[in-house]
């Protein structure tokens, strides 16, 4: 049996992907662990997953706060310099202590955790990236030359600082294995720099150890349900956005409800104080979108792949990061439509939703992109891809063919 050490970043949509593959692995017989916060992880994994302290700011409230109006290559940079290059000097430490006392046979690093791969990297271990989203590797900076040389500069200064100086591999593509949570029906053909080395595996559904407590009485099955999310980074941004969905929610009552995730709604709310909007701070994900219509949200790709694996067409306003590329993938696949994220109102909220919800070519989509997901092999499919990247004999095999 081999171990595993999934390096990860103290953001929901990272982890969550990890979760059912360290489960799987675990089912197999196999040792697995995870470095990163212990106060977003411990909820996420039940909290009795073996759990490697790291430090490391957060995004979002309470951390590194982007302000909202920041996007395009100036969200980007504030991503890099603010976030993730910080957390990889905070998580370095950690991580090394991690896989000197687990020993990993494969660490399994973010795609946005790059300490994982520069200490894996510099101590010889063998790594795999974990990809839950493939617009860098789609070439997504391909339209703008500086960013991409600005990024590259960054990560060769901080491979200085944390890495081994010698290498010249990206830290966020694994010269070993990169383990892409989507398919090639949603993210199209061109691999870009991950090349060869890129296993489509689809999206790692499976059920979370702790879901919230929710209201299910409260749908109304004669009617369309559409939940909102934003993701759990962007609460600071929504504040008008989540104002125009309430009022496309009354504008369409008799029709739709919709269920609004929403960080400044209370708790408890009265559930029959509104008949026609349902906002909550939390909501447990994967049951509701077995009983929803259509998904409006940020194209953030972990809620894109939810919602298409349950073959829900969506909605998608995005904000910044990798959701533009996201959102483009979405509408391409003829599975949504988009909207502008800062300027939509109730008026084309409503108009959106009606096309998605009346148009059953968007249904079709959906449901044709969450059949090569499920075809893809999920969770199972990406831990045998790491068992057999832990076997030295064809883990060398492997990466010299790539490399030819």
């Amino acid at each position: 049996m081999s171990r595993f050490l999934f390096v990860v970043p103290p953001l929901v949509g990272h982890i969550n992907p990890t979760l059912g593959v360290g489960a799987e692995l675990a089912a197999r017989g196999h040792e697995v662990a995870w470095a990163g916060l212990p106060e977003v992880l411990g909820p996420l994994t039940g909290g009795g997953a073996a759990v490697f302290p790291c430090a490391g700011p957060r995004l979002g409230a309470g951390g590194a706060a982007r302000p909202p109006d920041i996007r395009g290559p100036g969200a980007l940079k504030f991503l890099w310099e603010r976030f993730l290059v910080p957390l990889a000097e905070e998580m370095a430490p950690g991580t090394e202590r991690a896989v000197a006392r687990f020993r990993p046979d494969v660490v399994v690093a973010d795609q946005q955790t790059v300490a994982g791969g520069l200490v894996a990297e510099r101590m010889g271990a063998r790594w795999a990236t974990s990809a839950t989203t493939s617009a860098e590797f789609s070439g997504a900076l391909d339209g703008m030359p500086k960013v991409d040389a600005w990024l590259e500069g960054l990560l060769r200064v901080l491979r200085g600082r944390i890495g081994d100086p010698r290498s010249t591999a990206d830290p966020r593509f694994s010269p070993h294995l990169v383990l892409a949570f989507t398919t090639e029906e949603l993210a199209g053909l061109d691999t870009g720099r991950g090349g060869g080395r890129i296993r489509f595996v689809g999206p790692s559904v499976a059920a979370r150890p702790a879901e919230p407590a929710f209201p299910w009485d409260w749908l109304d099955t004669s009617r369309r349900t559409v939940l909102v999310s934003l993701g759990t980074a962007n609460a600071g941004a929504g504040e008008r956005f989540l104002a125009e969905c309430r009022e496309a929610a009354r504008r369409s009552a008799g029709r739709l409800q919709m269920v609004i995730v929403d960080p400044a709604a209370a708790p408890d709310p009265d559930t029959g104080a509104d008949l026609d909007v349902l906002a909550l701070p939390y909501v447990p994900q994967l049951p509701l979108l077995e009983r929803v219509d259509a998904v409006v949200c940020h194209a953030g790709h972990n809620t894109v792949c939810e919602a298409l694996w349950h073959g829900v067409p969506l909605v998608v306003a995005p904000i910044r990061d990798d959701q533009p590329v996201v959102a483009a993938q979405v509408v391409d696949a003829g599975a949504g439509v988009r909207v502008r994220f800062g300027r939509a109102t109730a008026s084309q909220l409503c108009d959106a939703l009606d096309t998605v919800l009346r148009r059953p070519g968007y249904r079709g989509a959906a449901e044709r992109i969450g059949a090569s997901f499920r075809a893809a092999g999920g969770a199972p499919a990406a831990a045998t891809y790491l068992e057999h990247l832990a076997e030295p004999a064809a883990g060398d095999t492997e990466t010299t063919e790539e490399e030819r």
